[in-house]
């Protein structure tokens, strides 16, 4: 056993049930050794391989967001000129020189240890030294590791972690992207197609598949072309959200489905940090303050079959978001993601306001496993519900689609049904189901 006694606070609440490994003996690395890789759009991230002392290896890597929270960890990147500043060689070089040595010291009876002792290592709280971005990918792998040495799926080590339930979500496939993941004038970020009233996993991805490809038709006709986002979701030339709206309700109707609240949800991301200006917030020509916008987002929910809005306030606009749980927390999902950044504290302080009723979680944003676990507890324990969430820069790692499993949470978003960085996820999802035919699918 590791003799690591400290924590880091957001280590504390997270945890769960461990399950033993080799009857209690030790998991032991023989190797930790990390990589640059590009990431979906063409920047580098890190990839970290950990070789175990029985000879097989993990890996996981971690990725990277264009729309960032204040508050979230912080990544290590090289600056200059190669990839824009965007390099990551000193993250890798951080795992190989600091990070390496501390794993392969002794062996780790817990991943709540190791976390730990990495965070103790960095020796800061936004895990700027040594880099979110190498910290999380060694993190994720190391989770692997553990499932490994006790010889169950991933998902079933997270749902082991987490005190959990296991269930399949409901994915939310992002198919009309703005803001900061696409060009043009369309000011929220995400416009989401959740196939709510699906029998199972493989039937919501057929849902998705089809509107999808439906939207595609839709958007060559009327505009002729139109670029993609980050996310894969179509950008065309809009700067109206209702505008997306329309395209999405006739989009679901030609698929051969039916808008609504119990077959096909639509959920949004307008991620208002992005058009927040000085004295509100710019919506195509009309820049309204805090109250006009809550009223905007209410008539929207009343006329479109909207079940979530994520970021609907800037992060630091918290007499908005109260303003917003108050008309809308009975009706709909809301959402915080640069608002909670995963951070635990952060949710428990936004339940206490009533800031919103849900939680977006990201395990890099906050750096580690444990802490991700833990901030999905703060979240349950305020009786607020979670997603699950990719970022903007993706890879194939497909560890989140195990989390959402693991941890029940009953929704996940990845992007659209298209690239191969989102679709790894869904298709992770679907083969959970094929071999776990027992598990219940649906929003929890």
């Amino acid at each position: 056993m590791n003799d690591y006694t400290g924590a880091h606070p957001h280590t504390l609440a997270g945890g769960g049930d461990y399950i033993t490994h080799h009857g209690d003996r030790p998991v032991g690395f023989e190797m930790v050794a990390a990589s640059q890789i590009l990431d979906s759009r063409g920047y580098p991230t890190v990839q970290v391989t950990l070789t175990l002392t029985d000879g097989d290896t993990v890996e996981a890597s971690a990725p990277a967001g264009a729309s960032t929270g204040e508050h979230e960890a912080v990544e290590v990147r090289d600056g200059g000129h190669a990839f824009s500043g965007r390099g990551v060689r000193r993250a890798v070089a951080n795992v190989d020189e600091e990070i390496a040595p501390l794993l392969t010291a002794h062996g780790w009876t817990s991943l709540r240890d190791l976390d730990a002792a990495v965070r103790q290592l960095d020796g800061t709280d936004s895990l700027s030294r040594l880099g979110a971005n190498a910290v999380i990918a060694v993190s994720m792998a190391a989770t692997r590791a553990f499932a490994h040495a006790a010889n169950v799926p991933l998902h079933r080590y997270l749902a082991h972690l987490s005190g959990a339930e296991e269930r399949l979500p409901v994915p939310h496939f992002n198919v009309i992207n703005g803001g900061a993941h696409a060009p043009g004038g369309l000011p929220f970020q995400e416009f989401m197609i959740a196939p709510v009233g699906a029998a199972n996993e493989e039937h919501a991805l057929q849902m998705g598949a089809e509107i999808y490809h439906a939207l595609a038709g839709l958007v060559r006709s009327r505009f002729g072309m139109a670029g993609l986002g980050d996310e894969g979701g179509f950008a065309p030339p809009i700067d109206d959200p209702e505008q997306a709206l329309d395209l999405l309700m006739e989009a679901i109707t030609a698929a051969g489905y039916t808008p609504g609240l119990d077959q096909v949800a639509i959920a949004m991301d307008p991620a208002a940090n992005g058009f927040a200006v000085d004295g509100g917030y710019r919506i195509s020509s009309r820049i309204m303050n805090s109250e006009q916008l809550a009223d905007y987002y209410t008539g929207l929910v009343n006329s479109y079959p909207i079940r979530s809005i994520e970021d609907g306030f800037a992060e630091n606009d918290h007499p908005g978001w109260a303003l917003l749980f108050e008309r809308l927390a009975d009706k709909i999902q809301l959402v915080g993601d640069d608002l909670y950044v995963t951070d635990p504290a952060r949710i428990r302080d936004g339940a206490e306001h009533h800031y919103s009723n849900a939680a977006l979680i990201k395990p890099n944003q906050i750096g580690t496993v444990t802490d991700t676990l833990a901030a999905i507890s703060a979240a349950r324990e305020a009786d607020m519900a979670c997603m699950v969430s990719h970022r903007s820069g993706e890879t194939l790692d497909t560890f989140i689609a195990d989390l959402a499993v693991g941890t029940g949470v009953g929704q996940i978003k990845s992007g659209a049904p298209a690239r191969g960085e989102r679709l790894a996820k869904y298709n992770r999802l679907a083969q959970i189901e094929a071999t776990n035919a027992h598990l219940s699918f649906g929003l929890r």
